[in-house]
């Protein structure tokens, strides 16, 4: 297995606001990238566990919220491994735009 794709997203929120944006924004945000259907979202306190496919494959992650940042973990199949580049900058990308004070609005 590959090593996992991470991505920190700084945030100014505080944890509780940055978790409400994401529990919101996440399925909206997901929808927005045509290819990836989101099969699980499950969260546990601050962490979210998840499941996406894309292009027929499958990845798994995990999302933690801290007071200061957001830190995505997700581990991809060897198809999907071509696109981490890319992906790491949508995630970063549509992350900032949750976590910013007007992102959520």
């Amino acid at each position: 297995m590959s090593a996992p794709l991470v991505v920190s997203i700084p945030h100014r929120l505080g944890r509780e606001e940055a978790v409400r944006r994401l529990k919101t924004g996440l399925g909206r945000a997901a929808a927005s990238i045509p290819v990836m259907q989101v099969e699980e979202e499950r969260w546990s306190g601050d962490t979210m566990n998840f499941r996406i496919r894309a292009l027929g494959q499958v990845a798994t992650g995990q999302v933690d919220v801290a007071d200061d940042q957001v830190r995505v973990e997700v581990v991809l199949p060897w198809l999907l491994q071509r696109f981490a580049e890319m992906a790491q900058a949508t995630i970063k990308k549509r992350g900032q735009l949750l976590l910013t004070k007007d992102g959520g609005k």
